[in-house]
């Protein structure tokens, strides 16, 4: 009997956790027993009816990258953000395929895993490159900070809100457009998952005086990004994976909240009320709007442990118009 072809596409955002335990090290060890399992639950919605689209963010790994590049600079000409980008798509789109294959062979699958190394087209003038904001790279003590600033003043930093310290950032423009939106679709089939739009994307811009693609000090926001791909190849179904279950008000406070659906009204008041953190679930909220909007379809937002349940409605929260 012939398999069923199935054509309906489901963009998963993996959430860092999906990569890297907060309380690891970042050792290869560590992050592939992560990545061994995020395979076990990806794997587990196989026969669901979608083909997988797969994207992950890289802020810890593009901050290491970064981190080596100004250790070494006296030895090794230092790379700019977006090779840097592009280099830890390759790193961790190459260890989630690797398990991810490994998984599906140990129980027969017949499947393919490809990582595509994506571009993602910004505005050159996008305000983002005067007003720095997405965090890379680890947290450092407010003396550690000071003694980086006296060496590296082009260094910006932010405090984190919830106390860890200070951490790096740097600019993070709006994606505008997936540069390989139709090859990613095309090969989106019963016979491949894909990997792709890896840390936000490798940013770039069409220089019009040159006729040609250049890259961007920056790092795109990847649930920003991940919306912009599943709006760009009309994704059935979009669902971002964190560490939580839920969106919540006044989250981890005595009267905490269970958010089990949002509308639009609903969801625009609480981002405007600062319920979501700028550098965890703001972004998320975001992007679950802006495809809810561009394809009057909802979008889950939920933890990977719960990946089956939110595809199927059981659990997460629910963003629509």
């Amino acid at each position: 009997m012939d398999e069923k072809v199935i054509e309906k596409i489901i963009v998963i955002a993996l959430g860092g956790n999906a990569l890297l335990d907060s309380k690891s090290k970042g050792t290869i060890e560590e992050r592939e027993a992560a990545a061994e399992q995020t395979a076990k639950q990806l794997v587990d919605i196989i026969d669901s009816e979608y083909n997988i689209i797969l994207t992950h963010g890289n802020g810890p790994q593009v901050g290491n990258v970064l981190i080596q590049n100004e250790e070494a600079a006296d030895k090794v000409p230092p790379l700019p953000l977006d090779v840097c980008v592009a280099e830890t798509q390759g790193e961790i789109g190459y260890i989630l395929q690797k398990a991810i294959k490994n998984e599906l062979d140990a129980r027969n699958i017949k499947k393919n895993v490809v990582t595509i190394l994506t571009e993602v087209v910004v505005n050159e003038n996008d305000p983002a490159f005067s007003n720095y904001t997405k965090p890379v790279g680890p947290y450092y003590t407010k003396e550690q900070k000071n003694e980086i600033l006296r060496k590296k003043k082009n260094w910006h930093f932010i405090a984190d809100p919830s106390g860890h310290g200070f951490r790096r950032v740097v600019p993070s423009p709006k994606p505008i457009r997936i540069l390989q939106d139709k090859i990613i679709k095309k090969i989106a089939t019963n016979e491949n998952i894909i990997i792709a739009v890896g840390g936000g994307g490798i940013p770039v811009y069409f220089n019009n005086e040159k006729n040609r693609y250049e890259g961007l000090e920056a790092v795109i926001d990847k649930d920003l990004a991940s919306a912009r791909l599943a709006i760009d190849i009309n994704a059935e179904k979009f669902i971002i994976l964190t560490n939580v279950e839920y969106c919540y008000l006044n989250f981890n406070k005595p009267n905490q909240v269970i958010l089990r659906e949002m509308n639009y009204d609903e969801a625009t008041t609480y981002l405007d009320q600062g319920q979501f953190s700028a550098g965890s679930m703001g972004p998320k909220v975001q992007a679950a709007l802006e495809y809810a909007i561009a394809t009057f379809r909802e979008a889950v937002i939920s933890k990977l442990e719960k990946l089956q349940d939110a595809i199927t409605g059981k659990t997460g929260t629910r963003i629509h118009l």
